[in-house]
């Protein structure tokens, strides 16, 4: 069967300055959406004349790439926020998370894309691609001691509880024909970096193999939830992408096995762009029958990446893992929040052209 989406991308592009002015200016919500409409239909037709067969909305709507769920499930006061080392690409300011804090009993109010997928429907020139943050993310990021705790006992109450609420929205998806839905997983890059593994033990109080499995479980029952004949379920890793910043670094080796073997998706999105990444040793591990989306363009940086170099990396990873069950992308989305990464939109789209043009020149 031939592989679909040989050139694919994580999802999220640039803002038009225009469109974060108008945020930033409290623009009537009406007009905002019309200016959000306007800018998601120039992001689909550019993605169709670029060549792509798999559409998105840039999450032009988005503030960043968990905030559809926290707006879509009571329960995060936004005005409370934990403090926490970030940036590991230079200097380590306190930043505070952008989810806010948990602090009641969740719900959800409506689904999580219901501001994107009736549009998307709509316009799209071909097969959407929807894309939900990991359960995963909030227990590090949303649980305060103090707070959390008098709801939730414990990190892992919370997650479970998201767990759910993202189980209904995954299995809506594929019931209403999104044929590929991606999950953005960052905080697997914990597993990754001794520095975060002993954070984990340090602020969690868990055990990383232990949460590690955890978080497995959680992701499973989500891709579970969505598994339909004819829908792509993937998930996609990352070191971390704010303003083209990292927290994170190492290769894939550590949890290799676990992840790669147990993860019960059909698209691995790896982050392959510079050497915190490590080598492509690790495609291995992966079951031949999953498909490795190789993240070899960056979206940290404007300089455009050499198409000889590009497809030369590509082949390195075929030493490892089937050529026939690889595809190329870049290593994350241009914009994990709306203020975007440190690049152009003009270069941003070069960058997307050098995907496809890739792709072509390797599967043909």
């Amino acid at each position: 069967m031939p592989v679909k989406y040989r050139a694919d991308h994580i999802g999220s592009f640039l803002r038009p300055p225009d469109l974060l002015a108008a945020r930033a200016n409290g623009t009537d919500p009406s007009r905002l959406r019309a200016m959000e409409d306007q800018y998601i239909l120039k992001a689909l037709a550019k993605q169709k004349e670029l060549g792509f067969q798999i559409f998105t909305d840039g999450e032009l709507r988005r503030r960043n790439f968990m905030s559809e769920l926290t707006d879509a499930v009571d329960g995060f006061d936004k005005d409370d926020a934990i403090a926490r080392d970030w940036d590991a690409s230079g200097e380590k300011p306190k930043v505070a998370s952008v989810t806010g804090v948990v602090n009641r009993k969740l719900k959800r109010m409506h689904p999580l894309t219901a501001r994107e997928l009736p549009f998307l429907k709509l316009h799209s020139p071909g097969d959407i691609k929807v894309l939900l943050p990991s359960p995963t993310q909030f227990p590090a990021i949303a649980f305060k001691r103090g707070v959390t705790d008098k709801v939730y006992q414990d990190h892992s109450a919370l997650l479970w509880d998201i767990v759910e609420i993202m189980k209904q929205d995954m299995a809506q998806l594929a019931d209403e024909g999104v044929k590929y839905i991606q999950v953005d997983a960052p905080r697997y890059s914990y597993y990754l970096d001794p520095k975060w593994r002993e954070w984990i033990k340090r602020e969690m109080g868990q055990d990383p193999e232990e949460a590690l499995d955890e978080a497995i479980a959680a992701d499973n029952a989500c891709f579970d939830a969505a598994r339909r004949p004819g829908v792509t379920v993937a998930i996609h890793l990352c070191r971390g992408n704010n303003r083209s910043h990292w927290y994170a670094e190492g290769g894939y080796d550590a949890v290799a096995e676990k992840l790669f073997g147990s993860l019960r998706v059909d698209r691995f999105l790896l982050e392959y762009d510079d050497e915190r990444a490590g080598t492509f040793e690790p495609l291995r591990l992966v079951p031949k029958d999953k498909i490795v989306v190789l993240g070899l363009i960056t979206t940290k940086k404007a300089q455009l990446e050499k198409s000889d170099e590009v497809v030369r990396r590509i082949k390195e990873a075929a030493k490892y893992f089937p050529l026939e069950n690889m595809t190329v992308s870049p290593q994350c989305g241009f914009a994990s929040t709306a203020e975007g990464n440190l690049l152009t939109e003009d270069e941003q789209w070069a960058k997307l052209k050098l995907v496809v043009d890739t792709a072509r020149r390797v599967w043909h």
